[in-house]
């Protein structure tokens, strides 16, 4: 049995939670398992079909897909229904997992990427999505923490799984595997998770609107992933890309706002926790991939490590990251409260990524582990704290733009700081200081200079969370209160 109660959230029958939230774990899991195992298994895949030249294309496609998917669909669940939607992203997952499994060449993989980040955008929002509307404001935290802990046992389990199946049955199992679990995901979905669709949303797509939104992030993703190797693309080229850029997202604002159900509602801007929010979501992923990437190359380049084990030695941070979102959940949950986090969240990042800085040949393994657990303990409360935030200022009709657009907004800071990062090593290993260093210490000098950077970047989050307004967390809302809930959103703007 399910009820809506008022503008809180739908009131889901306490038999049906276990299963709905095992469901969107298993769906969330489809998806965040690919980004861990793919980096696996890319070696062989590069090996198999002829394609160094485009080793980061099949990543670059899929991040591209799935973003542009998150803002999308996360608006036309509002329309069709939370359970069709998710259902159909697990069917383009799969499907494209298949075709992708029988890709001749680097052009086909590349193009099934594409789609199959699809689906892995709706999966990796619409769960979130669904637990800010079958909980209230109260519990969401501590669902959303058990529901972001998926990412964590992805992220442990992903590469060894990964290596595994590589090793055993051949790269293209990487894909089909997803097959079996996705029918699981659908079928488990299928029979327990109602149909959460709002009553008073028009059935209008604002194809305008997704048109120019396609195009402005296409080619500005394009850009920055070419502006990686200016040696090798023309910058007249990238240049050209970013105004094209520039002219599609103006054309998006002002098709926003003629528009009758736009995709990205201009009126969320005007909410302070929802822009501060979107903010912080996208510097702490950018923090959070700062270590994952650059840490396992320290452990490989300049302690000489094996994959294997640089893979092991991320196991502790990974898993710290998994803990702490739990427990964060749990506090604000207690609490009621978040604001306190989010400056704590950044304190700690920060002190991670600082200790990382100070690397050299001579650390020992176990402090490399103890640093990047500490950058984990950070990154993890951020998983949370941010969807709480936004959907606690907004009602139960913008729950579904507004979450996903914290994972769009997540998703942007890997885009954008990614090839920042890169820029940053390439441009020190190329510099007259690193040319007069052995490899080893130029390696060390340039990933230095990484966790510099990304001190400022964790400063920044921290000087800004002050800016972060809090409304406290209720529970139920009663009939009689929705005047007050609203002046409660409305002070928060």
């Amino acid at each position: 049995m399910i009820t809506m109660n008022n503008e809180s959230h739908y009131e889901l029958a306490k038999d049906q939670i276990n299963l709905v939230m095992l469901g969107l774990m298993l769906g969330l899991l489809v998806a965040a398992f690919d980004y861990s195992i793919m980096a696996t298994a890319m070696p062989n895949v590069i090996k198999s079909l002829h394609g160094m030249g485009y080793y980061v294309w099949p990543f670059t496609s899929y991040m591209l897909f799935s973003t542009i998917a998150i803002i999308l669909f996360g608006k036309l669940s509002d329309i069709y229904g939370r359970k069709h939607v998710l259902i159909a992203g697990i069917i383009i997952f799969v499907i494209t997992s298949v075709m992708c499994g029988f890709a001749t060449n680097m052009f086909e993989l590349i193009i099934f990427r594409g789609l199959q980040g699809i689906g892995g955008g709706i999966l990796i929002s619409l769960p979130f999505i669904v637990v800010g509307e079958i909980f209230s404001p109260l519990e969401r935290a501590k669902y959303m923490g058990i529901l972001a802990s998926v990412f964590g046992l992805a992220d442990v389990l992903g590469p060894i799984l990964g290596g595994v199946i590589t090793d055993t049955f051949g790269w293209r199992w990487v894909f089909f595997i997803n097959v079996p679990v996705g029918m699981a995901a659908i079928t488990m979905i299928l029979y327990s998770l109602p149909n959460f669709k709002l009553p008073d949303v028009k059935n209008v797509i604002d194809y305008s609107g997704i048109i120019t939104f396609t195009l402005a992030l296409s080619s500005m993703f394009l850009a920055i992933t070419l502006a990686g190797d200016l040696n090798k693309y023309p910058l007249a080229e990238i240049a050209g890309l970013l105004v094209f850029s520039v002219v599609m997202f103006t054309l998006f604002v002002l098709t926003e706002k003629k528009a009758l159900e736009p995709i990205l509602p201009l009126s969320l801007f005007k909410n302070s926790i929802f822009n501060i929010s979107s903010l912080e979501s996208f510097l702490a992923s950018a923090l959070m991939f700062c270590g994952i990437i650059y840490v396992p190359l320290f452990a490989q380049g300049v302690l000489g490590m094996s994959a294997t084990n640089s893979g092991i030695i991320m196991i502790p941070m990974l898993l710290s990251l998994t803990i702490t979102s739990i427990i964060t959940g749990i506090i604000i949950s207690k609490t009621g409260r978040y604001e306190n986090l989010v400056i704590v969240e950044f304190i700690i990042t920060g002190i991670g990524v600082a200790l990382l800085s100070t690397m050299n040949a001579n650390t020992p393994y176990y402090l490399l582990l103890t640093y990047s657990t500490v950058l984990g303990i950070g990154s993890g409360m951020a998983y949370n704290i941010f969807n709480v935030a936004v959907q606690n200022a907004f009602t139960i009709q913008k729950i579904g733009i507004v979450t996903a657009s914290m994972r769009f907004f997540r998703n942007i800071g890997i885009i954008v700081f990614v090839p920042i990062f890169g820029f940053i090593m390439n441009f020190t290993l190329g510099s007259s200081t690193a040319v007069a260093l052995s490899k080893t210490q130029a390696l060390v000098f340039s990933i230095q200079n990484i966790f510099i950077v990304a001190i400022l970047l964790a400063f920044v989050g921290f000087v800004v969370a002050f800016f972060l307004k809090e409304t406290p967390l209720g529970g139920y809302i009663p009939v009689n209160q929705e005047e007050v809930y609203e002046e409660r959103i409305e002070k928060a703007k």
